[in-house]
């Protein structure tokens, strides 16, 4: 179940799916059975990976960007789920300020 509401969607939005609420594997080793939905309270459909609600982070802009591992923001610390649906605690590397 999701607790990122209010100003916590600004910085790590949602995955969501619409339609069907179906969330399908695309390649990168994703593992179709991993993947389930749950309802948001505000109805929406996010997508979970191995029981863990999945987020975009608004300082990720292309494929591959893990700047908000390890982030600590609304009393959580965030982290890239790996494709075998475990949280992957290896520090965020240096990007010389990048982000």
């Amino acid at each position: 179940m999701s607790t990122c509401t209010g100003p916590c969607v600004t910085v790590w939005s949602p995955l969501t799916v619409t339609g069907n609420g179906r969330a399908t594997a695309g390649s990168g080793g994703v593992k179709e059975r991993l993947l389930a939905t749950t309802v948001r309270s505000d109805g929406a459909r996010q997508v979970t990976y191995n029981g863990h609600p999945l987020y975009t982070f608004q300082d990720d802009h292309k494929p591959g960007d893990t700047n908000g591992q390890g982030d600590i923001s609304f009393h959580h610390r965030w982290y890239v789920v790996d494709t075998a649906g475990n949280r992957n605690t290896t520090p965020q590397q240096d990007t010389g300020g990048l982000y």
